[in-house]
């Protein structure tokens, strides 16, 4: 670890609390002129680190500059082991994620962006994700299950991020089946669950989560807006929040690991799925169909009821579904 981020991780234990150069260097056992020049570099970063004479160096309370030194003091449990790889920008957080697991990565290995290039969603769709307004980062999961079980992986990692959301913001979340997290009419966040198969035994090699936060629309397209709302309407300054929404999610990802793949999480998945008794849209290829979601079967599937009273389980995957405009 380098200088900077072995001072960046006191300054984050004892945030909005003064420690003086001495302390530090001597904790650390470098010179005094050391500490001042990794504090010179981290502001430099866009810390914001109050320098007071004779009290010393102080990171202000609302520096939310995601690493993985800001999100560690926020871990517990099973958790606190999890590997955290905090990067700048990146192509795709599952992208990364997904080469680190072939390689032998393991499980709790986290990739942490605050930029992708080349965000994705369900079905190859792309994943708006600009710096500095959203948090976005992959989980490597190596749970013992089958293919046609992954997707109770999504639906527990969706009521995982819809709670945290709220006891961070304060504000009631929604889940739009399959895998997008709502705060009134607008996806706040998007989760996409990608797997690897392990053809000996027909069960997973791995699973790779990746969820993408907006937690601010400062700067997004007028035409995003419309659609796209944001954890925060205006960000708290007396708290590092995005830090804290991740290490949330993490602590109960963590928490749960041995039954995100159970049936645990699906009573509070359905509480909070805002499509049920809603009319839809279900799109087969260039096929367009009118539909009432009317159920959330055991496996997570969407049970739709056609126009001609025939009803079908839909998969991830194989189709999308939006609201009706009537019911909009």
């Amino acid at each position: 670890m380098e200088l900077k981020q072995e001072v960046l991780k006191i300054l984050e234990e004892n945030r909005g609390q003064s420690i003086s150069g001495s302390a530090l260097a001597k904790k650390l056992f470098v010179t005094r002129s050391a500490i001042w020049k990794a504090i010179k570099s981290l502001q430099k970063e866009g810390y914001n680190i109050i320098a007071t004479t004779n009290k010393g160096y102080c990171l202000a309370p609302d520096n939310d500059i995601v690493s993985a030194e800001s999100i560690l003091p926020f871990l517990h449990g099973t958790a606190a082991s999890f590997t955290l790889d905090v990067r700048k920008t990146v192509t795709s957080t599952n992208t990364i994620a997904k080469e680190m697991a072939s390689q032998g990565a393991k499980e709790g290995t986290v990739i942490i962006a605050k930029e992708q290039t080349a965000g994705r969603g369900r079905l190859g769709r792309s994943f708006y994700s600009p710096t500095a307004t959203g948090i976005y980062f992959s989980v490597l999961l190596r749970p013992k299950l089958t293919i046609q079980d992954s997707m109770l992986i999504t639906t527990a990692v969706a009521v995982i991020v819809a709670q945290a959301i709220e006891r961070i913001a304060q504000v009631p979340v929604g889940i739009k089946w399959v895998n997008d997290i709502f705060i009134g009419p607008k996806k706040v966040c998007g989760i996409l669950t990608e797997a690897s198969i392990n053809f000996e035994n027909g069960g997973l090699e791995y699973a790779i989560v990746g969820i993408g936060i907006n937690i601010s629309t400062n700067g997004f397209p007028e035409e995003i807006k419309e659609i796209a709302g944001a954890v925060f309407e205006e960000k708290p300054e007396d708290a590092p929040v995005t830090s804290m929404l991740v290490a949330d999610i993490l602590n109960h990802i963590a928490k749960d690991i041995d039954i995100l793949s159970s049936k645990e999480y699906l009573d509070e998945y359905r509480k909070r799925s805002f499509l049920l008794g809603q009319e839809v849209l279900v799109m087969k290829g260039s096929e367009i169909l009118p539909a009432k979601a009317i159920a959330i079967d055991e496996k997570a599937r969407l049970v739709v009821e056609y126009q001609n009273k025939e009803q079908e389980a839909l998969v991830s995957g194989e189709v999308s579904v939006r609201p009706s405009p009537q019911k909009l």
